[in-house]
């Protein structure tokens, strides 16, 4: 993908009706989450290909891995902030949801990006990529475009339905 917020698409088209079954936020961000591999490349200047290790399956799969853990650990710092956004059902979500989330996500991305790119290397370490195929780049392109209107169709439509949520603040008196 050229532009790593066409993942976007995919994220918000998917994540958004099924965001009662695996936890949408962490889907969404494992969307998006392997492209920091390439932009760390880039700002490190390191002599790697782009889209090195966490292109891969294992990579994504370990990615997916670690920050399903790290959004679990850290859900009850967003979940009012993801409620708020519509993005939760409710504030209660197994490790599974965030897994499954987590997992799906990379892997959809890197699914994505494997015939876009001759650097990635699926089955890392071996040095081949059998789905590389420059000449569909622009119908992924396209699908990712397409997913992402119907991704902010389907979430506009989610947050104009549903009721507004409350915080309750607790004041100190002095």
């Amino acid at each position: 993908m050229p532009f790593t917020l066409l993942h976007l698409g995919p994220a918000l088209a998917l994540g958004v009706p099924f965001r009662s079954k695996v936890h949408a936020p962490t889907f969404i961000i494992a969307n998006l989450i392997v492209d920091i591999e390439p932009f760390i490349i880039i700002m490190l200047n390191l002599s790697l290909p782009l889209h090195w290790f966490f292109h891969s399956i294992a990579g994504a799969l370990i990615l997916g891995a670690i920050t399903s853990i790290a959004m679990y650990v850290l859900k009850e710092r967003f979940s009012f902030s993801f409620i708020e956004l519509k993005l939760e059902v409710s504030n209660y979500h197994s490790f599974k949801e965030y897994f499954v989330g987590e997992v799906l996500g990379t892997i959809i991305h890197v699914m994505l990006d494997y015939s876009l790119y001759s650097d990635i290397k699926p089955l890392y370490p071996l040095n081949y990529n059998p789905l590389y195929n420059p000449l569909i780049s622009c119908e992924i392109n396209l699908l990712c475009i397409f997913l992402l209107i119907v991704g902010l169709i389907e979430y506009l439509l989610v947050f104009i339905k549903a009721p507004r949520t409350t915080r309750t603040l607790h004041i100190r008196s002095p």
